[in-house]
């Protein structure tokens, strides 16, 4: 293969492949993957579907978090040989919450040129649909399930300024969310997408509070807790304004009714602006003849 964006030998590929919708598949990718002498991939069952819908004939290696340690060598060596190898993953791309850094590390070590071939990645897609800030953001992955890491690590994200990225298996998801809640705060935004670029896509957005109520009893939502997750926090705001007093907030409202406002649309819009809860802040107004 040639410079012009041609494989090279003695070359590693990585290799990003559809998170769901197969129609993502890149056409460098297919090339690559019908041109590379073995595909090392994470479960060949899985990535053998791939392969026959595209038509390529290489050759596969398993190369899996179970065995990774032992195969590396193995691949080094047929790296070494002047042998082209890519690197897959079940979805997305490798090393993102998936098996393959430490053979793409051992590689670079080693001298062997590493060259990615990009594509989905399911952290991007959920990230640029959320509506929240892209200036700066950060991925944090899978958060750990228990104890003194997750304590440590709730508490870094409620003073993150940056959107923040996180994956959650489906039974975590209420446990996450409302964990999140009690750290960062209720009111703090997010998004919450499922299953992305499949046939039940579905991206849904709220504040924390709403979405611990609504995730908890999805069936009364019309919402579905299965398939793969992907969390977008909002990040925290560097200035805070300081935390109004019912008697403020009571006055605010007093004077948007009195310009012809409705209560509830008031409420709404005072939540808004001071990111309140909306029922609190109703209730509130209840309180208003």
């Amino acid at each position: 293969m040639n410079q012009e964006g041609e494989a090279k030998v003695g070359t590693l590929y990585v290799v990003a492949t559809p998170i769901g919708n197969r129609e993502d598949m890149t056409f460098r990718a297919v090339r690559v993957l019908k041109e590379a002498d073995a595909i090392a991939a994470e479960d060949t069952r899985h990535t053998g579907q791939l392969l026959k819908h595209f038509e390529i004939q290489t050759p596969q290696i398993s190369c899996h978090q179970h065995n990774e340690a032992r195969r590396i060598p193995e691949l080094l060596e047929k790296l070494q040989q002047g042998q082209t190898i890519a690197l897959v993953s079940d979805a997305g791309t490798p090393g993102i919450s998936d098996p393959g850094v430490p053979l793409i590390s051992a590689c670079i070590e080693a001298g062997i040129s590493v060259v990615p071939v990009p594509g989905a990645c399911a952290a991007i897609a959920a990230l640029v649909a959320s509506g929240l800030s892209l200036a700066r953001f950060s991925f944090e992955g899978f958060l750990p399930v228990k104890g003194k890491e997750r304590r440590a690590s709730l508490e870094q994200l409620a003073q993150d300024s940056r959107t923040v990225v996180l994956y959650e298996a489906p039974h975590r998801l209420v446990t996450t969310l409302t964990d999140l809640a009690g750290t960062v705060g209720e009111m703090r935004s997010v998004a919450i997408a499922r299953e992305l670029t499949k046939r039940y896509e579905a991206i849904w957005r709220g504040s924390l509070a709403d979405a611990v109520t609504q995730w908890s009893q999805p069936d009364e939502y019309g919402l579905t807790l299965k398939g793969e997750f992907v969390l977008v926090l909002e990040g925290a705001i560097a200035a805070e304004k300081p935390e109004l007093s019912d008697a403020q907030l009571l006055r605010e409202l007093q004077a948007l009714i009195d310009q012809g406002v409705s209560k509830s649309r008031a409420s709404r819009q005072l939540a808004q602006t001071h990111r309140l809860s909306k029922r609190q802040v109703y209730e509130l107004s209840l309180q208003l003849g």
